[in-house]
């Protein structure tokens, strides 16, 4: 099922209107361009949802590359730069978090 709202922040994120439900039948178009059609809200939403799911993905590698590698990285780097453990930990952090695929 299609989340309108998420939609219309996506592809109108200054476009004005309110929602009643979560239906398309619920959406109140108050904006001066004109409104989606229920297809072209249906056709996005593939696409917003993979860019929410890679932005997820992208928030948590970030987290676990903080906690799990940077100190690595620059421990490397005072110890005479051997980058072993630490491609190690990012390789294992990626196996972890796989980036989703792109809708087709």
């Amino acid at each position: 099922m299609t989340d309108y709202p998420a939609v219309l922040a996506a592809i109108r994120p200054a476009a004005v209107w309110t929602m009643n439900g979560d239906d398309y039948s619920g959406l109140t178009w108050l904006d001066d361009s004109p409104k989606p059609s229920e297809k072209t809200l249906d056709d996005a939403w593939p696409q917003v949802q993979y860019e929410r799911a890679y932005a997820a993905v992208e928030a948590a590698r970030r987290v676990r590359y903080q906690a799990e590698t940077d100190g690595l990285f620059f421990e490397a780097q005072r110890e005479g730069g051997d980058l072993t453990a630490w491609q190690a930990a990012v390789d294992a952090i990626k196996a972890d978090l796989p980036y989703p695929e792109a809708p087709q």
